[in-house]
Formats: structure tokens, C-alpha cells, sequence
């Protein structure tokens, strides 16, 4: 009723314009309402002339239908590249504008492809994932987004859609790896059940084996803080290799018989822990204590688990407990009960004690000597002693030396004689005690008239083998050094030795010669006469290669710093800048083949002249803010090297694509960086990407509306501005009061007499507000009590409807 309504109202205004332009044709029409007929005239028709469809002044009959005319017989109909469909033309055309067209796809009777194949209507975008399928296997008409997918006519690898732009990529928590999806995934069907090799996995073990990513430790594994490359290796999980270091808990934690080895079989029964015996650096030997040992000695002192009684071990039937004690092995108990044989049989120093280490050097046998009864006092003459007469006359088995004798450690033989104790014989072996203690004048001859005067003894400086020459030093020597170092008693200075008047004492120390203190005073002639490498120092290998003298560089007062100049040095610069002679390239100077000189002058090494001819690396290699400058803070975010888009000839200008580049559009394009927005730009606060593309700024896509409050697709195709009005995503409702409903447009459309609440007892109508929603209920009830309806009225007016019925 409200279009009917429009259309006379557009036919009377036509008419009228008809009149004024076209004397003749408004002639025609004046006298004829054309509303009459039930064919109002609206857009182009009101312009057309009526023969135009009245052929041969034959009005009755006329098709109403736009495919009575337009069958290409009575005026233009379909062209050869329009879509088929066996809808009327009006379903998706208006007789105001033939172009703008509201659309959808209930009378189409082909494939979508037959028009949507980028000529007829707007194929598979560009990034459309790679497909054989038809638009119709994955879409629905009602909507293009929210498509049904499966894999099975997809072409191409599985990251031209998976890479985190056209479909998910990898997850963050996903192993870091080169690899490409089917180089792990198999199935389209499920995103699980990979296979998985390490190959060109990334980043250590335990950032996936952690028990998230991938299993971790097993709840049996040996207790440690190492990680798996620490013992595994990703050719062959088993076998690792192993060490103690890093592992944590007891020994008994893993050497329990099941994670690592326990207790053999062979092994002391014990309740002791490993730690309590062994050690993790070495197994064997071990500490040991009997505390915890159950049974008698034997069961291990039996040869086999613990030592047994030893080959010379008294020949007895005891056991062990008899004689010996746990807490300690020895001293053992023991008495002569049941012992057979001489007492030599035990005594000889094996089995039992024999003779004393101070013991008469005799053949005897004890029983020659003692008695069983009692075995001090023996009996004794000489006869049967063997060795020297020192082995008893040592002043403890017999009287020895006399307090008068020369100490000496010699025996009684090597002086006396057995036939005549004096005279005696004499040499300086075996004499102890200090030279003094005879050569003091009085036992022997002491120091002649003319020795140095000191208080060292005799020995400080001679030796007993040879007086001559005598060791020296200068404690307790009195006077200057040149009463001895004078070239007579003692040596004077040599001929190379330097040309000074100082005494030995200004430099040297008795207590050692060399080193020499010095200092340059009084020195005469120049550095070189010494600085030679004769008489001191002079330039090392690794010196400078120059002409220069010391002085002109050297002070005698400190060799370093020295003054220095390019002047006389000779060679290239690298020979010196090397990073040994002087310092070379420092860890951040620029990579380059280039030697200093080409790009540094000595005059000013901070004035550099440069050129990128012998640059090695990248571009960001050097231009990284460090080494040289980097991209400035309003740089476009890429991950690119700079000689993607720059040339080292000249900076600007700058090739570009999108290819690198991160973030939002309008990180760049903000009007600063980039081009923004123009002054005439839909005003929006969305991200460029939603209508733009990357790859074509121009056509834009269609945005989908996210709102709640959008209507969805009018069966009229509506352009942006018809709702937004002002140019800006706020929508300037005409009837703000009823948004987000339908009345907030088409309030001023309501009819209410069209629209019954209930006719009984009177009539009562729907008002704006209780119908503001178009596309819901408008029930009519029996009266006015609205508990019984007596018409259903739902969905009546729908937002897809080719008209508002």
C-alpha cells in the first residue's frame, strides 16, 4: 500500500514535468490517470511515451509484467550476459535506477560460477584459498561468510592458506620449527595425529619436552636439574649418556634395583643406604663400619665377602669372636693354651713378636737366653753376636760415646779398632753438629787473620767436601760494598757495566744483586747508548715500525705514555692497527674488505670518508642504531633488510610493497608516514583492512556489518550513504527515538488503519511504537481483552521482500 501510495504521488509529479517539456506527450496524459488502471507509472516509465508501450492505440491488453515488454519483442529485454534467472525483472530492478539493484538468488537457476567468475559478478577474491570447488560447495546464497569447508578440492601447499592471514597458522604454543604443515600433518580431516621427526625443529629440547608441548620427563626418571641434550641425543633417544653431575635425591633414589643397579647379590647384608659406605666419585673404595651387620664374623670373614684368616695366621680352631672384637680387630686376646712347638714357631716377627728392633743383632734362638718363666733376666756373653759393635754400644744396650766425644753419627769401627781403642782414625763423614763446634780454635783450627769479618759460622758458606769455593751471602757482613767489591777481595764493576758514579748500594741489595733498582740521574749520552739491546732493552718485535729515536717519543721519566705522530712510521696503517701493535677494528666497526686508510686520514681518525663499495653483509648488519644509523621511531614497521626497499647509491627514493611490513594499515597510513584518509573519507574509527586490501586499494569489499542493530540485506540494494547519511558510521536515525527498530526509519511510513489491534467492542489500532520492529508480530485479537487471536500476522513486512508485503 505505501509503495502504491508513492508511485501516484511520483506519477502526478512526472506528469507535471511531462507538461512542461513536452507539450504533446503532456497533452496524451493530462486527460488520463494512469493510477486508475492499477499500473501506476514510477521512474523511466512516467517519461515514456504511451504508444511506446500501447502499440498500434490498442490500451486494453497491455502486459503489466515487466516481461511482457521486455522480451526483446515490444522493447529491450534481457541482454546475452545477463544472469539466468527466471525471476521478474522488478525482484532486482526499479524503474527509478535500472543499475542499482537489490538482489538475491531465490529465482537463479545456474551455478553461482556462471556469474560469479569476476565478470558478471565478482569471482573468488585473490586471496581465496586455492580450490577446484565451485562457490556453491562451501557457500550458502543467504550469506557469503559462514561457508561450510572441506580439503578435498583444495590445491596448493597447506601454508598458501595456513599462515595466520586466509586460515590459523600456527599457534603460539606451537613447537618452533622451519617446517611446513604437511611436513608433519597428514590429514585434512583432523589437525591432529601428526607424524614428527626433529628435522628442522628449532630451539632446545626442554622448550618442547617440558610436559606441555611435548613429554616431559617421565614420573621414573632419574631425579636431576639437567636438561635433555645433557645426556640425550635426537638421533636415538637410548642409549644417554650419563653423569652424576645434576642429579638430585639419595643414591637410593635410582640405585634401587629397578632405575639403576641395587645391591648385588654377593653384597654384605645391611640396611645402610649407598651414601652411607660409598661415593658418587668413585664406587670403589669404600668406607665401611660394621653397625647394622647381622650374623657372626665368619659369615663374612670367610675369604670370599671379607678377608679370612691370612696364610700365617696362628693355626687354631677359634673363631674369630674368641680372641678378636668388633669395635676393634687389635689388640686381640690371647694366651698359650694349646700352643705347640718353640717359641721361635710364633716369635719370628709373623705370627707373633719376635726380636725387638733394639734387640742384641744375635743367631740365638730366645730359649739360648730367656726363660718361659721369665723372660727378663737372660743370660749373656758374646759369643753368637753378630753385627757391629754400634748396634749395642749406642748408650742404650751398652755404654756408648762419652760426653767428651766429636759428634758424629759414624759406628764405633769406622775410627777404632776392636785390637786398640786410640789412636784413632778421622774424616769429616758422618760428623754432626755445627763446624764450629770443633773449629773454634780449641778442638780444630778457626778462622785465619785475614777472613771477612762476619759472625756467620763455618757452614753459612763452606761445605765439609771441598772449603773451597765457599757459598756467600751478606748477612752479618759490616762496612760498604766497596770494601769487598773493589776488584781485589771481591769483583769490582764489569766493563759493560754502566757509566756511573754511584756507589753498589744505590741500586743494588746484598740481598740480591739482580734485580737492580735504577733511575736516569746522572746517566749521560743518549737512550740508544744503552737502549740498544745490549746493555738494556731496546725496541721490541712487535714495535712500531719507525725511524724515530726513544727520545723522540720516550721520556726517561716514564716510558709510557709516549708522545706520538704518524711522521716517521712506516708502512700501511693496518701493519700498526692490527689489534696487537695498537688497537684494530673495533668488535662494531663495519664489516668491510677495506683497509683504514680508505676510508680514515691520520690527521682526524673521527673524519671518515665512505662509500659502500667494499661493505660486507646486510644493510642492517651496519645500519642497526649501533654501528651506523637505523630506521628512525617514525619508520614504517617492517621486518625487511633495508636494501629491500633502499639502494646503497641513494637512499631516496625507495622501492616498496607491502610484502614485510607489520601492523595495522593505519600504523602507516595516518597522513604521516603514508597517505591517510582523504578530507572526503566515509568518517569511520575501523582499521583500513576491513574494506581495503593490501594488494588492490580499489575495489573496496563489502563490509560486514557486526552491529545488532543492522537490519541485514534490504531486498533494495542499499548504497552506504542511504543510511549513513552524514558520511560517518553514527546513522542520523530520522526518528531517533524508536532505534535501533525499523520505525527508526520508517515511522513516517506507518499507516495505523492498516495495522488492527482488535475490532471488538471498537475498533483499536496498533500505534508506531508497539509495531516500531516492522518484520515481527502485529496479531489481531478477538477484543480487548488480547487473549485470544483471532489473526496471525507474523513476519508480515520482511527486510529481504522484494516488496514491503
Amino acid at each position: 500500500m505505501i509503495g502504491r501510495w508513492l508511485a501516484a504521488l511520483l506519477t502526478v509529479v512526472f506528469a507535471l514535468a511531462i507538461v512542461a517539456g513536452n507539450p504533446l506527450s503532456a497533452a496524451r496524459k493530462s486527460s488520463f490517470d494512469h493510477f486508475s488502471t492499477g499500473f501506476p507509472l514510477t521512474g523511466a516509465h512516467v517519461a515514456v511515451a504511451c504508444e511506446t508501450c500501447h502499440k498500434a492505440a490498442v490500451f486494453k491488453g497491455t502486459p503489466k509484467t515487466c516481461s511482457g515488454c521486455h522480451n526483446d519483442v515490444r522493447t529491450n529485454g534481457k541482454p546475452a550476459n545477463h544472469i539466468v534467472t527466471q525471476a521478474e525483472c522488478d525482484s532486482c530492478h526499479t524503474t527509478r535506477q535500472w543499475t542499482i539493484n537489490r538482489f538475491d538468488h531465490t529465482g537463479a537457476t545456474q551455478s553461482c560460477v556462471t556469474c560469479h567468475n569476476g565478470i558478471k559478478a565478482t569471482g573468488k577474491t585473490a586471496n581465496h584459498p586455492q580450490s577446484s570447488n565451485e562457490c556453491q560447495d562451501c557457500h550458502n546464497t543467504n550469506s557469503f561468510a559462514g561457508a561450510r569447508f572441506d580439503h578435498s578440492n583444495v590445491t596448493g601447499s597447506c601454508f598458501s592458506c595456513h599462515n595466520g592471514t586466509k586460515a590459523t597458522g600456527k599457534s603460539a604454543n606451537h613447537l618452533p620449527s622451519s617446517n611446513v604443515c604437511e611436513d608433519c600433518h597428514t590429514t585434512t580431516n583432523s589437525w591432529a595425529g601428526a607424524r614428527f621427526s626433529h628435522a628442522g625443529i628449532t630451539g632446545t629440547c626442554f622448550s618442547c619436552h617440558n610436559g606441555t608441548k611435548a613429554a616431559g620427563k617421565s614420573s621414573t626418571h632419574l631425579a636431576t636439574s639437567n636438561t635433555c641434550e645433557d645426556c640425550h641425543k635426537t638421533s636415538g633417544w637410548t642409549p644417554a649418556t650419563f653423569n652424576h653431575s645434576g642429579v638430585t635425591g639419595t643414591c637410593f633414589s635410582c640405585h634401587n634395583g629397578t632405575k639403576a643397579t641395587g645391591k648385588s647379590a654377593t653384597h654384605l647384608t645391611t640396611s645402610n643406604t649407598c651414601e652411607d659406605c660409598h661415593k658418587n666419585t668413585g664406587w670403589i673404595p669404600a668406607t665401611f663400619n660394621h653397625s647394622g651387620i647381622t650374623g657372626t664374623c665368619f659369615s663374612c670373614h670367610n675369604g670370599t665377602k671379607a678377608t679370612g684368616k691370612s696364610s700365617t695366621h696362628l693355626s687354631t680352631s677359634n673363631t674369630c669372636e674368641d680372641c678378636h672384637k668388633t669395635a676393634a680387630w687389635i689388640p686381640a686376646t690371647f694366651n698359650h693354651s694349646g700352643i705347640t712347638g718353640t717359641c721361635f714357631s710364633c716369635h719370628n716377627g709373623t705370627k707373633a713378636t719376635g726380636k725387638s728392633a733394639t734387640h742384641l743383632a744375635t743367631s740365638n734362638t730366645c730359649e739360648d737366653c730367656h726363660r718361659t718363666t721369665a723372660w727378663i733376666p737372660a743370660t749373656f756373653n758374646h759369643s753368637g753376636i753378630t753385627g757391629t759393635c754400634f748396634s749395642c754400644h749406642n748408650g742404650t744396650k751398652a755404654t756408648g760415646k762419652s760426653a767428651t766425644h766429636l759428634s758424629t753419627s759414624n759406628t764405633c769401627e769406622d775410627c777404632h779398632k776392636t785390637s786398640g781403642w786410640i789412636p784413632a782414625t778421622f774424616n769429616h763423614s758422618g760428623i754432626t753438629g755445627t763446624c764450629f763446634s770443633c773449629h773454634n780454635g780449641t778442638k780444630a783450627t778457626g778462622k785465619s787473620a785475614t777472613h771477612l769479618a762476619t759472625s756467620n759460622t763455618c757452614e753459612d758458606c763452606h761445605r765439609t767436601t771441598a772449603w773451597v769455593p765457599a757459598t756467600f751471602n751478606h748477612s752479618g757482613i759490616t762496612g760498604t760494598c766497596y770494601s769487598c767489591h773493589n776488584g781485589t777481595k771481591a769483583t769490582g764493576k764489569s766493563a759493560t757495566h754502566l757509566a756511573t758514579s754511584n756507589t753498589c748500594e744505590d741500586c743494588h741489595r746484598t740481598t740480591a744483586w739482580v734485580p737492580a733498582t735504577f733511575n736516569h740521574s746522572g746517566i749521560t749520552g743518549t737512550c740508544y747508548t744503552c737502549h740498544n739491546g745490549t746493555k738494556a732493552t731496546g725496541k721490541s718485535a712487535t714495535h712500531l715500525s719507525t725511524t724515530n729515536t726513544c727520545e723522540d717519543c720516550h721520556r726517561p721519566t716514564a716510558w709510557i705514555p709516549a708522545t706520538f705522530n704518524h711522521v716517521d712510521a712506516n708502512g700501511t696503517c693496518v701493519s700498526c692497527h692490527n689489534g696487537t701493535k695498537v688497537p684494530g677494528k673495533p668488535a662494531n666497526h663495519i664489516s668491510t674488505t677495506d683497509s683504514c686508510d680508505s676510508c680514515h686520514v691520520t690527521t682526524a681518525w673521527t673524519t671518515v670518508r665512505m662509500d659502500h663499495t667494499q661493505a660486507l653483509g646486510t644493510c642492517s648488519g651496519c645500519h642497526n642504531g649501533t654501528k651506523a644509523t637505523g630506521k628512525p621511531a617514525t619508520h614504517i614497521p617492517t621486518t625487511g633488510d633495508c636494501g629491500d626497499c633502499h639502494k646503497t647509491i641513494a637512499w631516496l627514493p625507495a622501492t616498496f610493497d607491502h610484502a614485510n611490513v607489520t601492523g595495522a594499515c593505519s600504523t602507516c597510513h595516518n597522513g604521516t608516514k603514508a597517505t591517510g584518509k582523504s578530507p572526503t573519507h566515509f568518517q569511520t574509527t575501523i582499521g583500513c583492512e576491513n574494506c581495503h586490501r593490501v594488494t588492490a586499494w580499489i575495489p573496496t569489499t563489502n563490509y560486514i556489518h557486526s552491529s545488532p542493530a543492522y537490519p541485514g540485506t534490504h531486498a533494495r540494494q542499499l548504497a552506504c550513504l542511504d543510511c549513513h547519511t552524514t558520511n560517518s558510521q553514527t546513522v542520523p536515525y530520522r526518528y531517533a527515538s524508536y532505534a535501533p527498530n525499523c520505525a527508526a526509519c520508517h515511522a513516517g511510513d506507518f499507516r495505523a488503519g492498516s495495522h488492527p489491534k482488535y475490532e471488538s467492542p471498537t475498533r483499536v489500532n496498533y500505534t508506531v511504537s508497539e509495531l516500531r520492529d516492522c518484520t515481527g508480530s502485529c496479531h489481531i485479537y478477538t477484543n480487548s481483552s488480547l487473549t485470544t487471536i483471532k489473526e496471525r500476522r507474523t513476519g508480515h513486512h520482511r527486510v529481504s521482500a522484494s516488496g514491503f508485503d
